[in-house]
């Protein structure tokens, strides 16, 4: 067999050694009858290409597994939390690589309309009128580094400060290390840390975002 070009998107050895654990452990627990066929590392390059390039599924070239694979595999990790899981432990290994403790304690969070794919079912967007926007926003809690810690998707006619308390609830279950948070001028930052059991707010000065801090 003609081994395939390579494509940008492509996971490098040095990539794949981070993940294959956990993969390989994830498949031992599926495991029912006969040997696995199917090459993870090409699922995780083909997952790869369609997240780098936005095309639909099926229009995966035909050198890398089939699309009803792939996305069978997608499903599988995104449902189970296997998908997560690695995001966690690569931010983890980051964030001890930069000589930080490993479970962050502060956050910033944020929120950003996008416009949706035409094929979007209607009830998930919405009308962002600030930004002029039909689609979905993204609201985000990331560490000081830039990580990602929280994801919450909404249609974008939710309110940011809405959005935020959604991120906070998830933060504070998800991680109970992070004891501030900064935010700007588009939250209500008292409603927000309000969703957190003892809270103190302040503003800081124009121009400058909020600190929450959470005690």
């Amino acid at each position: 067999m003609t081994e395939r070009r390579v494509y940008p998107s492509d996971l490098k050895d040095d990539q794949w050694e981070l993940i294959e654990p956990l993969l390989l452990e994830w498949r031992a627990a599926q495991a029912e009858g006969g040997e696995p066929t199917t090459d993870l590392r090409e699922v995780v390059n083909a997952i790869l290409y369609v997240a780098r390039t936005g095309i639909a599924w099926r229009y995966l070239p035909h050198d890398l597994p089939p699309h009803t694979t792939v996305y069978g595999y997608f499903q599988a990790w995104e449902t189970d939390g296997t998908a997560e899981e690695i995001h966690d432990t690569l931010r983890v290994q980051l964030r001890k690589k930069k000589g930080r403790r490993i479970l962050p304690t502060a956050a910033v969070i944020d929120a950003q309309s996008v416009k949706a794919s035409p094929n979007a079912p209607d009830a998930t967007q919405g009308w962002d009128g600030g930004k002029k926007v039909k689609g979905r926003k993204r609201h985000i809690a990331t560490d000081a580094l830039g990580l990602l810690l929280v994801l919450i998707i909404t249609a974008a006619g939710v309110q940011d400060t809405n959005g935020g308390r959604l991120v906070a609830d998830e933060l504070a279950a998800k991680l109970p290390s992070v004891t501030k948070a900064w935010v700007d001028a588009g939250y209500k930052a008292k409603m927000i840390a309000g969703r957190c059991a003892s809270t103190t707010c302040r503003a800081s000065p124009t121009g400058s975002p909020t600190r929450c801090a959470v005690q």
